[in-house]
């Protein structure tokens, strides 16, 4: 495969997804503020530049994983940005998690200028990343769907097509906003059993066979001891950090008050994560909530 790719953004999520499109085969020049990130791309079979627009200007696909908004829009609009600098019928694919209405204003600006650009977002943790079994929601043109096809297959288990621009970062939104209410929920009952006297693991292997059943339940266990390969049993480190989720909790809220939506349980998940947050907890997992939750409880 000789596809020319270029991948800004290496952070957690963003190295792994790079470091499998190398595995596939193709040609990855990757970029981010972080040298050793990128060191550790180059280290796997991939490559860099100095000047990452210079790179930008010879790509077939730019594909892009950045923290937030601002900085989505910062580096696509910017007078020396990626629309400025890519060469015509350059595929761009976004899976930073932004707020859909600037995946709407970027992918719009992006049109005007001739090219096909989708958000895709996606959802597998740290560990999907580094197997390739993320999930992708996905935005966009179909054409520009089918032809993001061979680049997300390499990362990706399940790619679905949400629908318009900005429809995969709704479904984002949606999504991560239940994820955190789960996780709040999960790390409540854990602590009621506990309370109890009960051992967590014995509660969360009846419960994951019960009505209660969900997946941080099932694969994102948050009490510590009962699931090795999960955060909560190596310190919380890893993973999916409190201020991530407490910015998708942020995106969530300003998107229900765009659309006169109410979203009570979702307002008060952002509450209890920015709480959280401020105690010293923000690079932590995001399943560590668990430990606010029973600072008196046997564990944690």
């Amino acid at each position: 495969m000789s596809a020319n790719i270029v991948f800004i953004g290496l952070g957690n999520m963003g190295l792994p997804m790079a470091q499998n499109l190398v595995k596939a085969g193709f040609a990855v020049s990757g970029h981010d503020l972080v040298k050793a990130s990128v060191d550790k791309l180059v280290e796997t079979g991939g490559k860099t530049e100095a000047d990452s627009m210079a790179a930008v200007a010879k790509a077939d696909v730019v594909i892009t994983m950045l923290p937030a908004s601002r900085h989505v829009e910062s580096l696509y609009l910017g007078d020396a940005g990626v629309l400025a600098s890519a060469k015509p019928g350059t595929l761009l694919i976004d899976c930073s998690t932004i707020a859909p209405e600037a995946a709407r204003k970027v992918a719009a600006a992006a049109k005007a200028r001739g090219f096909e650009m989708l958000d895709a977002p996606v959802s597998g943790g740290t560990n999907g990343a580094t197997a390739g079994t993320l999930t992708f929601m996905v935005g966009g043109s179909t054409a520009a769907f089918e032809a993001a096809q061979p680049y997300l297959q390499k990362m990706g288990k399940a790619i679905y097509h949400a629908g318009e621009s900005g429809s995969g970062q709704t479904v984002k939104v949606c999504n991560n906003m239940l994820l955190g209410i789960l996780m709040i929920g999960t790390s409540e009952a854990i602590r009621l059993g506990i309370a109890n006297g009960m051992d967590p693991k014995v509660l969360s292997e009846i419960m994951s066979k019960s009505s209660g059943r969900n997946w941080t339940l099932e694969v994102y266990n948050p009490c510590p001891g009962v699931m090795d390969t999960a955060p909560a049993s190596k310190g919380y480190a890893g993973g999916f950090g409190v201020d991530l989720m407490l910015k998708d909790l942020g995106l969530a809220v300003e998107n229900a008050l765009a659309t006169n939506c109410a979203i009570p349980l979702g307002s008060a998940a952002r509450n209890l994560y920015d709480i959280h947050s401020m105690n010293g907890a923000g690079k932590l997992d995001f399943s560590s909530i668990f430990n606010m939750l029973g600072k008196a409880g046997k564990v944690g």
